[in-house]
Protein backbone atom coordinates (compact mmCIF):
# COMPACT_ATOMS: atom_id res chain seq x y z
CA UNK A 1 0.00 0.00 0.00
CA UNK A 2 1.46 3.36 -1.05
CA UNK A 3 1.93 6.11 1.49
CA UNK A 4 -0.37 9.13 1.53
CA UNK A 5 0.92 12.59 0.70
CA UNK A 6 0.74 13.63 4.34
CA UNK A 7 2.64 10.51 5.47
CA UNK A 8 5.40 11.23 2.96
CA UNK A 9 5.53 14.88 4.03
CA UNK A 10 5.66 13.92 7.71
CA UNK A 11 8.67 11.65 7.08
CA UNK A 12 10.56 14.38 5.19
CA UNK A 13 14.09 15.12 6.38
CA UNK A 14 13.87 18.89 6.20
CA UNK A 15 16.97 21.05 6.44
CA UNK A 16 17.19 24.31 8.41
CA UNK A 17 16.06 27.09 6.12
CA UNK A 18 19.45 28.86 6.15
CA UNK A 19 21.01 25.73 4.58
CA UNK A 20 18.36 25.70 1.85
CA UNK A 21 18.95 29.40 1.16
CA UNK A 22 22.71 28.80 1.02
CA UNK A 23 22.10 26.72 -2.14
CA UNK A 24 21.08 29.91 -3.93
CA UNK A 25 23.79 31.98 -2.26
CA UNK A 26 21.54 33.85 0.16
CA UNK A 27 23.82 34.67 3.12
CA UNK A 28 22.89 33.67 6.66
CA UNK A 29 22.65 37.30 7.76
CA UNK A 30 19.85 39.28 9.47
CA UNK A 31 19.41 41.72 6.57
CA UNK A 32 18.99 38.87 4.03
CA UNK A 33 16.06 36.95 5.50
CA UNK A 34 13.91 36.54 8.60
CA UNK A 35 13.32 32.97 9.84
CA UNK A 36 9.66 32.08 10.43
CA UNK A 37 10.46 29.05 12.54
CA UNK A 38 13.07 26.45 11.58
CA UNK A 39 11.98 25.62 8.02
CA UNK A 40 10.38 28.79 6.60
CA UNK A 41 11.79 32.27 5.99
CA UNK A 42 10.78 35.60 4.53
CA UNK A 43 13.34 37.34 2.33
CA UNK A 44 14.01 40.95 3.28
CA UNK A 45 13.64 43.88 0.88
CA UNK A 46 17.06 45.21 1.89
CA UNK A 47 18.59 42.09 0.38
CA UNK A 48 16.35 42.12 -2.70
CA UNK A 49 17.53 45.64 -3.53
CA UNK A 50 21.09 44.30 -3.75
CA UNK A 51 20.03 41.80 -6.42
CA UNK A 52 18.62 44.32 -8.91
CA UNK A 53 21.77 44.45 -11.06
CA UNK A 54 22.01 40.65 -11.34
CA UNK A 55 21.13 38.94 -14.61
CA UNK A 56 17.80 37.11 -14.69
CA UNK A 57 17.57 33.35 -15.04
CA UNK A 58 15.22 31.59 -17.47
CA UNK A 59 11.50 31.44 -16.71
CA UNK A 60 9.54 28.21 -17.25
CA UNK A 61 5.73 28.25 -17.07
CA UNK A 62 3.91 25.06 -16.11
CA UNK A 63 0.29 24.89 -17.22
CA UNK A 64 -2.11 22.05 -18.04
CA UNK A 65 -4.93 20.63 -20.10
CA UNK A 66 -8.50 21.39 -18.98
CA UNK A 67 -8.95 20.07 -15.42
CA UNK A 68 -11.09 17.02 -14.68
CA UNK A 69 -11.96 15.14 -11.48
CA UNK A 70 -9.27 12.65 -12.55
CA UNK A 71 -6.56 15.15 -11.67
CA UNK A 72 -3.72 16.64 -13.71
CA UNK A 73 -0.97 17.32 -11.14
CA UNK A 74 0.34 20.68 -12.29
CA UNK A 75 1.90 21.50 -8.91
CA UNK A 76 3.55 18.08 -8.59
CA UNK A 77 5.09 18.53 -12.05
CA UNK A 78 6.30 22.03 -11.11
CA UNK A 79 7.97 20.72 -7.95
CA UNK A 80 9.27 17.58 -9.67
CA UNK A 81 10.69 19.60 -12.58
CA UNK A 82 12.53 22.01 -10.27
CA UNK A 83 13.99 19.03 -8.41
CA UNK A 84 14.88 17.43 -11.74
CA UNK A 85 16.68 20.54 -12.99
CA UNK A 86 18.68 20.64 -9.76
CA UNK A 87 19.43 16.93 -10.19
CA UNK A 88 21.03 17.48 -13.62
CA UNK A 89 23.40 20.04 -12.12
CA UNK A 90 21.57 23.30 -12.75
CA UNK A 91 20.27 25.73 -10.13
CA UNK A 92 16.48 25.95 -10.01
CA UNK A 93 13.76 27.40 -7.78
CA UNK A 94 10.08 26.52 -7.93
CA UNK A 95 7.67 29.46 -7.47
CA UNK A 96 4.15 28.52 -6.35
CA UNK A 97 0.97 30.12 -5.08
CA UNK A 98 -0.07 29.86 -1.46
CA UNK A 99 -3.03 27.51 -0.92
CA UNK A 100 -6.43 28.90 0.10
CA UNK A 101 -8.33 27.46 3.05
CA UNK A 102 -11.48 27.41 0.89
CA UNK A 103 -10.47 24.50 -1.38
CA UNK A 104 -8.36 22.87 1.36
CA UNK A 105 -11.55 22.32 3.38
CA UNK A 106 -13.79 22.09 0.31
CA UNK A 107 -13.23 19.84 -2.68
CA UNK A 108 -9.90 20.58 -4.36
CA UNK A 109 -7.61 19.95 -1.40
CA UNK A 110 -4.30 21.64 -0.72
CA UNK A 111 -1.70 22.91 -3.17
CA UNK A 112 1.65 21.63 -1.94
CA UNK A 113 2.16 18.94 -4.57
CA UNK A 114 1.97 15.23 -3.85
CA UNK A 115 3.87 11.97 -3.50
CA UNK A 116 7.62 12.60 -3.65
CA UNK A 117 7.16 15.94 -5.44
CA UNK A 118 5.99 18.12 -2.57
CA UNK A 119 6.90 21.32 -0.82
CA UNK A 120 7.18 21.10 2.95
CA UNK A 121 6.20 21.60 5.76
CA UNK A 122 3.00 20.51 4.01
CA UNK A 123 0.55 21.05 6.89
CA UNK A 124 1.73 24.61 7.54
CA UNK A 125 1.72 25.53 3.86
CA UNK A 126 -1.83 24.23 3.37
CA UNK A 127 -3.19 25.87 6.51
CA UNK A 128 -2.20 29.30 7.90
CA UNK A 129 1.40 29.27 6.56
CA UNK A 130 2.99 32.67 7.36
CA UNK A 131 -0.32 34.49 7.77
CA UNK A 132 -0.17 36.31 4.42
CA UNK A 133 -3.80 35.50 3.54
CA UNK A 134 -4.95 36.70 6.95
CA UNK A 135 -3.12 39.98 6.36
CA UNK A 136 -4.75 40.37 2.94
CA UNK A 137 -8.19 39.56 4.39
CA UNK A 138 -7.68 42.08 7.19
CA UNK A 139 -6.50 44.82 4.82
CA UNK A 140 -9.46 44.24 2.52
CA UNK A 141 -12.00 44.30 5.35
CA UNK A 142 -10.40 47.38 6.91
CA UNK A 143 -11.30 49.19 3.70
CA UNK A 144 -14.88 47.87 3.99
CA UNK A 145 -15.07 49.14 7.56
CA UNK A 146 -13.70 52.56 6.57
CA UNK A 147 -16.31 52.91 3.80
CA UNK A 148 -19.26 52.26 6.13
CA UNK A 149 -17.68 54.40 8.83
CA UNK A 150 -17.34 57.31 6.39
CA UNK A 151 -21.05 57.08 5.53
CA UNK A 152 -22.02 56.82 9.23
CA UNK A 153 -20.11 60.00 10.14
CA UNK A 154 -21.79 62.27 7.60
CA UNK A 155 -20.78 60.90 4.17
CA UNK A 156 -18.69 63.94 3.18
CA UNK A 157 -17.89 62.32 -0.19
CA UNK A 158 -21.60 61.89 -0.97
CA UNK A 159 -21.15 58.13 -1.56
CA UNK A 160 -24.20 56.51 -3.12
CA UNK A 161 -24.81 53.48 -0.90
CA UNK A 162 -26.50 51.74 -3.86
CA UNK A 163 -23.25 52.04 -5.82
CA UNK A 164 -20.69 50.69 -3.35
CA UNK A 165 -18.68 48.15 -5.37
CA UNK A 166 -16.37 46.96 -2.58
CA UNK A 167 -17.54 43.72 -0.92
CA UNK A 168 -16.07 42.04 2.13
CA UNK A 169 -13.95 38.85 1.97
CA UNK A 170 -12.99 35.76 3.94
CA UNK A 171 -10.72 32.84 3.09
CA UNK A 172 -13.38 30.15 3.21
CA UNK A 173 -16.07 28.70 0.94
CA UNK A 174 -19.35 29.98 2.37
CA UNK A 175 -22.23 30.45 -0.07
CA UNK A 176 -24.46 31.86 2.70
CA UNK A 177 -22.40 35.06 2.66
CA UNK A 178 -22.72 35.84 -1.06
CA UNK A 179 -25.46 38.36 -0.35
CA UNK A 180 -26.14 39.86 3.09
CA UNK A 181 -27.90 42.84 4.65
CA UNK A 182 -25.87 45.01 7.01
CA UNK A 183 -26.59 47.86 9.44
CA UNK A 184 -30.01 46.42 10.28
CA UNK A 185 -29.86 46.97 14.07
CA UNK A 186 -28.11 49.06 16.70
CA UNK A 187 -26.57 52.50 16.23
CA UNK A 188 -26.06 51.98 12.47
CA UNK A 189 -29.67 50.97 11.76
CA UNK A 190 -30.30 54.21 9.89
CA UNK A 191 -27.75 53.16 7.24
CA UNK A 192 -28.94 49.71 6.07
CA UNK A 193 -27.64 48.40 2.77
CA UNK A 194 -26.98 45.20 0.85
CA UNK A 195 -23.47 43.78 0.91
CA UNK A 196 -21.78 40.42 0.35
CA UNK A 197 -18.58 38.42 0.66
CA UNK A 198 -16.13 37.12 -1.93
CA UNK A 199 -13.44 34.58 -1.10
CA UNK A 200 -10.09 36.22 -0.22
CA UNK A 201 -8.35 34.82 -3.29
CA UNK A 202 -10.82 36.81 -5.45
CA UNK A 203 -10.03 40.06 -3.62
CA UNK A 204 -8.55 42.94 -5.57
CA UNK A 205 -6.13 43.35 -2.67
CA UNK A 206 -4.85 39.83 -3.46
CA UNK A 207 -4.42 40.78 -7.13
CA UNK A 208 -2.63 44.01 -6.17
CA UNK A 209 -0.45 42.09 -3.71
CA UNK A 210 0.60 39.73 -6.50
CA UNK A 211 1.18 42.40 -9.17
CA UNK A 212 3.06 45.01 -7.08
CA UNK A 213 6.82 45.46 -7.47
CA UNK A 214 7.49 46.88 -4.00
CA UNK A 215 5.84 48.51 -0.99
CA UNK A 216 5.55 51.90 -2.68
CA UNK A 217 3.88 50.37 -5.71
CA UNK A 218 1.58 48.40 -3.39
CA UNK A 219 0.46 51.54 -1.56
CA UNK A 220 -0.13 53.47 -4.79
CA UNK A 221 -2.24 50.66 -6.27
CA UNK A 222 -4.28 50.30 -3.07
CA UNK A 223 -5.01 54.01 -3.17
CA UNK A 224 -6.32 53.62 -6.72
CA UNK A 225 -8.94 51.00 -5.81
CA UNK A 226 -12.42 52.11 -6.89
CA UNK A 227 -14.65 51.58 -3.87
CA UNK A 228 -17.92 53.28 -4.90
CA UNK A 229 -19.53 56.04 -6.93
CA UNK A 230 -21.06 59.26 -5.63
CA UNK A 231 -24.57 60.53 -6.31
CA UNK A 232 -23.29 62.18 -9.51
CA UNK A 233 -21.86 58.87 -10.78
CA UNK A 234 -18.22 59.89 -10.20
CA UNK A 235 -15.78 57.24 -8.88
CA UNK A 236 -14.60 57.28 -5.27
CA UNK A 237 -11.17 55.77 -4.57
CA UNK A 238 -9.61 54.18 -1.48
CA UNK A 239 -7.21 57.14 -1.27
CA UNK A 240 -10.22 59.47 -0.93
CA UNK A 241 -10.85 58.00 2.54
CA UNK A 242 -7.10 57.69 3.33
CA UNK A 243 -7.22 53.89 3.37
CA UNK A 244 -3.98 53.16 1.52
CA UNK A 245 -1.68 53.93 4.49
CA UNK A 246 -3.18 51.61 7.12
CA UNK A 247 -3.88 48.89 4.55
CA UNK A 248 -0.23 48.91 3.47
CA UNK A 249 0.84 48.71 7.12
CA UNK A 250 -1.18 45.50 7.46
CA UNK A 251 0.60 44.06 4.41
CA UNK A 252 4.12 45.24 5.28
CA UNK A 253 5.41 41.84 6.39
CA UNK A 254 3.20 39.72 4.15
CA UNK A 255 4.56 41.30 0.96
CA UNK A 256 8.01 39.77 1.57
CA UNK A 257 8.32 36.43 -0.31
CA UNK A 258 8.24 33.15 1.65
CA UNK A 259 10.91 30.49 1.14
CA UNK A 260 10.43 26.82 2.03
CA UNK A 261 11.87 23.64 0.52
CA UNK A 262 10.98 20.62 -1.57
CA UNK A 263 11.31 17.08 -0.22
CA UNK A 264 14.76 17.09 -1.88
CA UNK A 265 15.71 20.22 0.08
CA UNK A 266 15.70 22.52 -2.93
CA UNK A 267 14.38 26.07 -2.42
CA UNK A 268 10.71 26.85 -3.09
CA UNK A 269 9.22 30.35 -3.03
CA UNK A 270 5.52 30.29 -2.17
CA UNK A 271 3.84 33.69 -2.20
CA UNK A 272 0.40 35.07 -3.00
CA UNK A 273 -2.43 33.07 -4.48
CA UNK A 274 -5.28 34.49 -6.57
CA UNK A 275 -7.64 31.87 -8.03
CA UNK A 276 -7.33 31.34 -11.77
CA UNK A 277 -11.03 30.90 -12.54
CA UNK A 278 -12.15 34.08 -10.73
CA UNK A 279 -8.86 36.02 -10.64
CA UNK A 280 -5.53 36.03 -12.54
CA UNK A 281 -4.12 32.87 -10.96
CA UNK A 282 -0.39 33.62 -10.59
CA UNK A 283 1.98 33.86 -7.64
CA UNK A 284 3.43 37.28 -6.82
CA UNK A 285 5.59 39.29 -9.22
CA UNK A 286 7.96 39.96 -6.31
CA UNK A 287 8.42 36.20 -5.77
CA UNK A 288 9.00 35.45 -9.44
CA UNK A 289 11.45 38.31 -9.91
CA UNK A 290 13.30 37.31 -6.74
CA UNK A 291 13.66 33.74 -8.00
CA UNK A 292 14.88 34.96 -11.40
CA UNK A 293 17.73 36.81 -9.65
CA UNK A 294 18.64 33.87 -7.40
CA UNK A 295 18.64 30.91 -9.81
CA UNK A 296 19.34 29.87 -13.38
CA UNK A 297 15.90 28.34 -14.01
CA UNK A 298 12.65 29.38 -12.37
CA UNK A 299 9.71 26.99 -12.56
CA UNK A 300 6.36 28.63 -11.92
CA UNK A 301 2.76 27.62 -12.50
CA UNK A 302 -0.43 29.24 -13.72
CA UNK A 303 -3.76 28.08 -12.35
CA UNK A 304 -6.05 25.46 -13.92
CA UNK A 305 -5.84 24.85 -17.69
CA UNK A 306 -3.84 26.91 -20.16
CA UNK A 307 -7.00 28.64 -21.42
CA UNK A 308 -7.43 30.37 -18.06
CA UNK A 309 -4.07 30.25 -16.30
CA UNK A 310 -1.55 30.58 -19.11
CA UNK A 311 -3.54 33.25 -20.97
CA UNK A 312 -3.74 35.39 -17.83
CA UNK A 313 -0.08 34.73 -17.00
CA UNK A 314 0.92 36.05 -20.43
CA UNK A 315 -1.60 38.84 -20.95
CA UNK A 316 -1.72 40.16 -17.37
CA UNK A 317 1.32 39.11 -15.32
CA UNK A 318 3.92 39.27 -18.10
CA UNK A 319 2.44 42.50 -19.48
CA UNK A 320 2.50 44.19 -16.05
CA UNK A 321 5.88 42.92 -14.85
CA UNK A 322 7.93 42.88 -18.06
CA UNK A 323 8.91 39.22 -17.71
CA UNK A 324 8.71 36.55 -20.43
CA UNK A 325 8.75 32.74 -20.27
CA UNK A 326 11.40 30.86 -22.23
CA UNK A 327 9.40 27.62 -22.24
CA UNK A 328 5.87 26.41 -21.45
CA UNK A 329 5.26 22.92 -20.04
CA UNK A 330 1.74 21.56 -20.60
CA UNK A 331 0.83 18.86 -18.10
CA UNK A 332 -1.43 16.04 -19.28
CA UNK A 333 -2.54 12.75 -17.75
CA UNK A 334 -3.83 9.67 -19.52
CA UNK A 335 -6.73 9.64 -17.05
CA UNK A 336 -7.84 13.19 -17.78
CA UNK A 337 -7.54 12.76 -21.55
CA UNK A 338 -9.74 9.65 -21.36
CA UNK A 339 -12.34 11.69 -19.46
CA UNK A 340 -12.22 14.27 -22.26
CA UNK A 341 -12.82 11.32 -24.57
CA UNK A 342 -16.03 10.42 -22.74
CA UNK A 343 -14.94 7.93 -20.04
CA UNK A 344 -16.58 8.22 -16.61
CA UNK A 345 -14.31 8.57 -13.57
CA UNK A 346 -15.14 5.11 -12.18
CA UNK A 347 -14.02 3.46 -15.46
CA UNK A 348 -10.65 5.21 -15.79
CA UNK A 349 -8.72 2.23 -14.43
CA UNK A 350 -9.55 0.25 -17.58
CA UNK A 351 -7.43 0.62 -20.70
CA UNK A 352 -9.28 2.64 -23.37
CA UNK A 353 -7.07 3.72 -26.24
CA UNK A 354 -9.97 4.93 -28.38
CA UNK A 355 -11.25 7.30 -25.67
CA UNK A 356 -7.69 8.56 -25.19
CA UNK A 357 -7.38 9.31 -28.90
CA UNK A 358 -10.72 11.10 -28.82
CA UNK A 359 -9.63 13.20 -25.82
CA UNK A 360 -6.39 14.32 -27.47
CA UNK A 361 -8.29 17.24 -29.04
CA UNK A 362 -8.16 18.96 -25.66
CA UNK A 363 -4.37 18.75 -25.49
CA UNK A 364 -4.07 19.84 -29.10
CA UNK A 365 -6.21 22.93 -28.43
CA UNK A 366 -4.01 23.98 -25.49
CA UNK A 367 -0.80 23.43 -27.48
CA UNK A 368 -2.10 25.58 -30.34
CA UNK A 369 -3.27 28.26 -27.90
CA UNK A 370 0.12 28.54 -26.20
CA UNK A 371 1.84 28.82 -29.59
CA UNK A 372 -0.14 32.03 -30.19
CA UNK A 373 2.14 33.69 -27.60
CA UNK A 374 5.31 32.76 -29.49
CA UNK A 375 6.67 30.38 -26.83
CA UNK A 376 7.82 26.81 -27.47
CA UNK A 377 5.91 24.13 -25.58
CA UNK A 378 6.71 20.69 -24.23
CA UNK A 379 4.24 18.12 -22.91
CA UNK A 380 4.79 16.46 -19.53
CA UNK A 381 2.87 13.21 -19.07
CA UNK A 382 2.11 12.99 -15.35
CA UNK A 383 2.27 9.20 -15.04
CA UNK A 384 -0.17 7.15 -12.94
CA UNK A 385 0.48 3.51 -12.05
CA UNK A 386 -2.68 2.33 -13.84
CA UNK A 387 -1.62 3.92 -17.15
CA UNK A 388 -0.94 1.13 -19.65
CA UNK A 389 2.02 1.03 -22.02
CA UNK A 390 -0.37 1.13 -24.99
CA UNK A 391 -1.97 4.35 -23.70
CA UNK A 392 1.35 6.01 -22.92
CA UNK A 393 2.72 5.10 -26.35
CA UNK A 394 -0.33 6.59 -28.08
CA UNK A 395 0.26 9.90 -26.31
CA UNK A 396 4.01 9.84 -26.96
CA UNK A 397 3.50 9.11 -30.67
CA UNK A 398 0.80 11.77 -31.00
CA UNK A 399 3.04 14.51 -29.60
CA UNK A 400 5.91 13.44 -31.85
CA UNK A 401 3.58 13.46 -34.88
CA UNK A 402 2.74 17.14 -34.32
CA UNK A 403 6.36 18.10 -33.63
CA UNK A 404 6.03 18.72 -29.89
CA UNK A 405 8.55 17.32 -27.40
CA UNK A 406 7.07 15.05 -24.74
CA UNK A 407 8.31 13.19 -21.67
CA UNK A 408 6.77 10.62 -19.37
CA UNK A 409 7.30 11.86 -15.80
CA UNK A 410 7.34 9.68 -12.68
CA UNK A 411 8.07 12.41 -10.13
CA UNK A 412 5.13 11.39 -7.89
CA UNK A 413 6.86 8.07 -7.19
CA UNK A 414 10.51 8.98 -7.89
CA UNK A 415 10.90 12.68 -7.10
CA UNK A 416 13.39 14.66 -9.19
CA UNK A 417 14.82 11.48 -10.70
CA UNK A 418 11.48 10.97 -12.45
CA UNK A 419 11.74 14.29 -14.33
CA UNK A 420 15.39 14.28 -15.43
CA UNK A 421 14.52 13.75 -19.11
CA UNK A 422 11.94 16.54 -18.95
CA UNK A 423 14.50 18.76 -17.20
CA UNK A 424 17.09 18.20 -19.93
CA UNK A 425 14.58 18.99 -22.67
CA UNK A 426 13.30 22.10 -20.87
CA UNK A 427 16.85 23.41 -20.38
CA UNK A 428 17.57 22.80 -24.07
CA UNK A 429 14.43 24.73 -25.11
CA UNK A 430 15.26 27.58 -22.71
CA UNK A 431 18.80 27.94 -24.01
CA UNK A 432 17.71 28.29 -27.63
CA UNK A 433 14.55 30.33 -26.98
CA UNK A 434 14.24 33.80 -28.45
CA UNK A 435 12.33 36.06 -26.07
CA UNK A 436 11.79 38.50 -28.91
CA UNK A 437 9.28 36.03 -30.36
CA UNK A 438 7.02 36.47 -27.34
CA UNK A 439 3.79 38.35 -28.03
CA UNK A 440 0.52 39.13 -26.29
CA UNK A 441 -2.82 37.90 -27.56
CA UNK A 442 -4.22 41.42 -27.88
CA UNK A 443 -2.96 44.99 -28.01
CA UNK A 444 -3.63 47.22 -25.00
CA UNK A 445 -5.08 49.79 -27.44
CA UNK A 446 -7.91 47.42 -28.43
CA UNK A 447 -11.21 48.39 -26.82
CA UNK A 448 -12.43 46.26 -23.92
CA UNK A 449 -15.15 44.47 -25.89
CA UNK A 450 -12.65 43.49 -28.60
CA UNK A 451 -10.19 42.18 -26.00
CA UNK A 452 -12.85 39.96 -24.46
CA UNK A 453 -13.99 38.81 -27.91
CA UNK A 454 -10.45 37.98 -28.99
CA UNK A 455 -9.89 35.73 -25.94
CA UNK A 456 -13.31 34.09 -26.40
CA UNK A 457 -12.79 33.37 -30.09
CA UNK A 458 -9.07 32.57 -30.22
CA UNK A 459 -8.58 30.77 -26.89
CA UNK A 460 -12.05 29.35 -26.12
CA UNK A 461 -13.08 28.99 -29.82
CA UNK A 462 -16.46 30.55 -29.06
CA UNK A 463 -18.54 31.85 -31.95
CA UNK A 464 -19.54 35.00 -30.09
CA UNK A 465 -19.76 36.82 -26.76
CA UNK A 466 -23.04 38.22 -25.50
CA UNK A 467 -23.98 40.74 -22.82
CA UNK A 468 -26.97 42.83 -21.89
CA UNK A 469 -27.01 46.60 -22.34
CA UNK A 470 -26.09 47.21 -18.70
CA UNK A 471 -22.80 45.34 -19.12
CA UNK A 472 -22.03 47.10 -22.40
CA UNK A 473 -22.75 50.47 -20.83
CA UNK A 474 -20.46 49.61 -17.91
CA UNK A 475 -17.63 48.82 -20.33
CA UNK A 476 -18.23 52.17 -22.04
CA UNK A 477 -18.05 53.95 -18.66
CA UNK A 478 -14.75 52.20 -17.87
CA UNK A 479 -13.33 53.41 -21.18
CA UNK A 480 -14.67 56.93 -20.70
CA UNK A 481 -12.99 57.04 -17.27
CA UNK A 482 -9.62 56.13 -18.79
CA UNK A 483 -9.48 52.37 -18.20
CA UNK A 484 -9.78 51.21 -21.81
CA UNK A 485 -6.12 50.17 -22.03
CA UNK A 486 -6.35 47.71 -19.13
CA UNK A 487 -6.08 43.97 -19.79
CA UNK A 488 -9.12 41.78 -19.13
CA UNK A 489 -9.33 38.94 -16.60
CA UNK A 490 -11.96 36.37 -17.60
CA UNK A 491 -13.79 34.68 -14.71
CA UNK A 492 -15.34 31.44 -15.95
CA UNK A 493 -15.49 27.73 -15.20
CA UNK A 494 -12.15 25.95 -15.33
CA UNK A 495 -13.70 22.65 -16.45
CA UNK A 496 -14.38 23.54 -20.08
CA UNK A 497 -13.39 25.88 -22.88
CA UNK A 498 -17.07 26.86 -22.78
CA UNK A 499 -19.10 28.13 -19.81
CA UNK A 500 -20.70 24.68 -19.45
CA UNK A 501 -18.48 22.58 -17.14
CA UNK A 502 -19.93 19.38 -18.59
CA UNK A 503 -18.72 20.18 -22.10
CA UNK A 504 -15.39 18.31 -22.29
CA UNK A 505 -12.86 17.94 -25.08
CA UNK A 506 -12.47 20.93 -27.38
CA UNK A 507 -15.90 22.47 -28.06
CA UNK A 508 -16.30 25.09 -30.79
CA UNK A 509 -18.98 27.56 -31.89
CA UNK A 510 -20.39 28.01 -28.41
CA UNK A 511 -21.49 31.28 -26.81
CA UNK A 512 -19.75 33.09 -23.93
CA UNK A 513 -22.33 35.13 -21.98
CA UNK A 514 -20.93 38.00 -19.90
CA UNK A 515 -22.91 38.29 -16.68
CA UNK A 516 -21.04 41.13 -15.02
CA UNK A 517 -17.91 43.27 -15.36
CA UNK A 518 -15.91 44.70 -12.46
CA UNK A 519 -13.22 47.36 -12.51
CA UNK A 520 -10.02 46.52 -10.62
CA UNK A 521 -8.47 49.98 -10.96
CA UNK A 522 -5.77 49.24 -8.38
CA UNK A 523 -4.73 45.90 -9.84
CA UNK A 524 -5.20 47.49 -13.26
CA UNK A 525 -7.39 44.98 -15.04
CA UNK A 526 -11.10 44.45 -15.81
CA UNK A 527 -12.75 41.32 -14.35
CA UNK A 528 -15.24 39.80 -16.80
CA UNK A 529 -17.59 37.32 -15.10
CA UNK A 530 -18.98 34.75 -17.51
CA UNK A 531 -21.67 32.12 -17.07
CA UNK A 532 -22.51 30.96 -13.55
CA UNK A 533 -19.02 31.29 -12.01
CA UNK A 534 -19.10 32.46 -8.37
CA UNK A 535 -16.57 34.74 -6.67
CA UNK A 536 -17.62 33.13 -3.37
CA UNK A 537 -17.61 29.34 -3.90
CA UNK A 538 -19.71 26.94 -1.84
CA UNK A 539 -18.74 23.68 -0.18
CA UNK A 540 -19.55 20.34 -1.86
CA UNK A 541 -22.11 17.91 -0.42
CA UNK A 542 -19.29 16.09 1.38
CA UNK A 543 -16.53 18.67 2.05
CA UNK A 544 -12.93 17.66 2.68
CA UNK A 545 -13.36 19.26 6.13
CA UNK A 546 -15.42 16.21 7.18
CA UNK A 547 -12.26 14.07 7.09
CA UNK A 548 -9.79 16.50 8.66
CA UNK A 549 -9.00 16.03 12.38
CA UNK A 550 -6.21 15.53 14.90
CA UNK A 551 -5.28 11.96 15.78
CA UNK A 552 -4.25 10.66 19.23
CA UNK A 553 -0.69 11.91 18.64
CA UNK A 554 -1.90 15.42 17.88
CA UNK A 555 -1.06 15.02 14.19
CA UNK A 556 -3.32 16.27 11.40
CA UNK A 557 -5.17 13.56 9.47
CA UNK A 558 -7.20 13.93 6.27
CA UNK A 559 -5.35 16.91 4.79
CA UNK A 560 -4.38 16.29 1.16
Amino acid sequence: MSKSDIQIAREAKMKPIHEVLAKINVPNEPDAFSPMGRHIAKINFEYLEKLESKKNGKLILVTAITPTPAGEGKTTVSVGLADGINKIGKRSIVCLREPSLGPSFGMKGGAAGGGYAQVVPMEQINLHFTGDFHAITSAHNLLSALIDNHIYWGNKLNIDDKKIVWKRVMDMNDRALRAININTKGVAKDFPREDGFDITVASEVMAIFCLSNNLQDLEKRIGNITIAYNKNGEPIYAKDINAQGPMTVLLKEAIRPNVTQTLENNPAIIHGGPFANIAHGCNSVIATKTALKLSDYVVTEAGFGADLGAEKFMDIKCRKSNIKPSCVVIVATIRALKMHGGVEKEDLKNENVEALKKGLVNLERHINNVKKFGVETIVAINHFVMDTDNEVNVLLEYCKSIGVKVNKCTHWADGGKGTEELANNVVEICEKSNLNNFKFLYDEKDNLWNKIEKIAKEIYRASKITADEKVKEQLNIFEKNGYGKLPVCIAKTQYSFSVDPKLKGAPTDHEIPIREVRLSSGAEFIVVICGSIMTMPGLPRVPAANSIALNDKGEIEGLF
